[in-house]
């Protein structure tokens, strides 16, 4: 019997290496994640014997037993699941860079805090990697369903693994010969988990909802006869099924830990029955946390899908709409076949049906908790609110929901969020559009210059900060009838809306085309970055700021052309239109050089770093740093000297 010796992957000593001290004060976690591994496997199986019921012949009810031994302070956790060949036991056991962990692994490796490792742990799920919170060894005896081969992985959890045949006697752990035992080495610190007082306890607490049923049992033999070891220790009934009166927050929480391997609580929970054309039950919850991979082009979303009661896969890309992978819970039907192929879901009419219902009773529960409880909505928000916008790109059938739910930053709060609603109840009797203004930076974004003449009216600005505002709004056109408008593309008139008497921020404008000054000025200005930009115009938007840059009305917004630069490579950048505060200082002066007859090279300079400083404000690169530093330096030297 040859006995093959391996090293860890990286990333699962710096894992179990975290666990072992991150966790250590929640050490009931190892059971509760193996008991949800093994009745996983069980799952899997149970619909593997749908096409192939030899795999389950022998014994087709599937349990998970816990065996204690208190002489030699073995704790076994057996199921007869689907189990694990040698390959699978090195690839499961082994490493997880292969599941995509890593950069996971490097935030727990970088935060120095320990709350901070528990919540990243919670987000990836400790799973098997726990036992090393409670144990010195471990070892895990395994066949796979529908194989002749049993194998041995074993390790302490530092020096790496062991891979090898099992002998006999080892083999005979398993249950009808298939499905995997967990042996765990209890250490001299976790005694407990050798009562049976102690492991009943986490059982009911953390794993009632399992819908296998769970015995307990003494290693040693001793308690073979006696008939409390063949009663369940759980309810052993699938939790959704169940009525919701018969449920508590307990329960439902412990069973989103099961489904997510997580340790956030939901931070909402939906549990409901449809009946109709389509007949369903649904058991969902948003996480409080972010998964790490929520961003991931990879992921896949955590619904699992069962058909009455059978598992059937946990990769249906068709049950949830991508805008709503954050999700995780359980979807079950009875109007499928069991025996449907998996590679079918994803366009079977059924599938998409149901997609669709969910979608609409996540939506309405999004708002109702939006209307009873603002903020934790908020908080919500700030989590999944840009994934959730996704869907107002590509999901026009629930735009009309998704807007209702959907909040956005707002000149009007400093600190919140609004919803459409909310603002057009605070529209201006003679608004006929929805203003927003797109940007990386919200504090970047409230000092804009382009919403100077808006905030001095007193006309609400939204503030959209996600990437995908820019897509969306290219789709949805309007709110309620009125239309979307970039405050930084086109020409905006505010001459309709009054200044407040009290306002002090904005004086009486002279008309600038009848200024004689200001219309040379803008000549010059024109005639000399010809070649950097489309248009030179005096601003209707601007009041303490001199000058500003804004798109054409056909052209592509500011912030949307810097996203297709570096996501599309988009190589053809607009000449945009320069705009110049005909009643600031620095341009009143400029005016008057103008006027005297100054055409020189110092005008032309003076042009160039108005320029230069609306790129800067509007984030855009300056093209020639050099000379943007030598004429600052210059007016520096001149200004200072005078």
């Amino acid at each position: 019997m040859t006995t093959e010796t391996l090293s860890f992957g990286a990333d699962v000593s710096r894992l179990l290496d975290i666990v072992a001290h991150a966790l250590y004060s929640n050490r009931d976690v190892f059971l509760r994640e193996l008991i949800s591994n093994a009745a996983d496997a069980c799952d899997r199986l149970r619909y593997e014997a749908i096409t192939k019921p030899y795999l389950t012949v022998d014994d087709p009810s599937f349990k998970v037993r816990i065996y204690r031994d208190p002489r030699t302070r073995i704790l076994t956790v057996v199921d007869n699941g689907i189990g694990m060949n040698r390959e699978e036991l090195i690839k499961n056991l082994g490493t997880i860079a292969w599941s995509g962990t890593a950069a996971v692994m490097e935030q727990l490796g970088q935060s120095s805090s320990p709350q901070d490792k528990l919540s990243l742990i919670g987000q990836f799920g400790v799973g098997f990697y726990a036992s090393f919170m409670v144990s010195t060894r471990v070892k895990v005896v395994s066949r796979k369903a529908g194989e002749d081969q049993t194998w041995v992985w074993e390790s302490d959890g530092k020096t790496g693994f062991t891979v090898r045949e099992a002998a006999p006697d080892e083999a005979k752990q398993l249950i009808a010969g298939r499905g995997a035992a967990i042996n765990l080495t209890i250490d001299d610190n976790s005694s407990e988990y050798l009562l049976e007082e102690k492991l009943r306890m986490v059982v009911i607490q953390y794993s009632d909802h399992i819908d296998i049923p769970i015995f307990l049992g003494r290693g040693d033999g001793t308690d073979a006869d006696n008939g409390a070891a063949q009663i369940p220790v759980n309810k052993a009934s699938a939790l959704w099924m169940r009525s919701r009166n018969d449920i508590n927050d307990e329960q439902y929480v412990e069973f989103y830990h099961h489904i997510g391997h997580g340790m956030d609580k939901p931070m909402m929970t939906s549990h409901w029955h449809a009946e109709g054309k389509i007949e369903y039950t649904a058991l969902l919850f948003v996480p409080t946390l972010r998964p790490w991979d929520l961003y991931d082009p990879g992921r896949k979303n955590a619904t699992r899908l069962y058909v009455k009661r059978v598992f059937i896969t946990d990769q249906c890309d068709g049950l949830m709409y991508p805008w709503l992978r954050f999700m995780r819970g359980v979807i079950d039907t009875e109007d499928l076949p069991l025996n449907i192929s998996r590679e079918m879901l994803q366009h079977n009419p059924v599938i998409q049906k149901i997609r669709t219902s969910v979608a609409k009773r996540i939506l309405g529960d999004l708002d109702k908790l939006a209307q009873d409880n603002p903020m934790q909505y908020g908080a919500f928000w700030g989590q999944f609110g840009a994934v959730l916008k996704e869907g107002l790109y590509d999901a026009p059938e629930h735009r009309t929901d998704l807007l209702k739910v959907a909040r956005f930053h707002s000149t009007e709060k400093a600190d919140g969020l609004v919803s459409l609603t909310d603002y057009a109840s605070r529209m201006k009797p003679e608004q006929e559009h929805i203003y927003y203004i797109s940007g990386e930076n919200i504090d970047n974004l409230r000092n804009s210059p382009q919403i100077e003449g808006f905030k001095a009216r007193g006309i609400e600005v939204l503030l959209f900060t996600d990437t995908i505002d820019d897509f969306w709004l290219q789709s949805v056109l309007d709110y309620e009838g009125k239309a979307f408008k970039s405050v930084t593309k086109g020409d905006v008139d505010l001459s309709k809306f009054n200044v407040p008497a009290n306002d002090q921020t904005e004086e009486k404008k002279q008309e600038p085309s009848k200024d004689e000054s200001l219309r040379r000025l803008l000549v010059i200005i024109q005639e000399t970055l010809k070649d950097d930009i489309g248009e030179v115009r005096y601003s209707h938007r601007l009041t303490s700021s001199p000058a500003c840059l804004v798109a054409a009305e056909n052209e592509v917004d500011l912030r949307m052309e810097r996203v297709l630069r570096v996501h599309q490579k988009y190589e053809t950048p607009s000449k945009r239109i320069l705009e110049i505060n005909p009643d600031h200082a620095l341009i009143r002066r400029m005016a008057s050089l103008a006027k005297a007859g100054s055409t020189g090279e110092d005008m032309a300079d003076a042009a160039h770093l108005l320029l230069d400083q609306a790129r800067i404000i509007q984030g855009e690169p300056i093209p020639d740093p050099a000379d943007f530093a030598r004429r600052l330096s210059y007016f520096m030297e001149k200004s200072l000297a005078a």
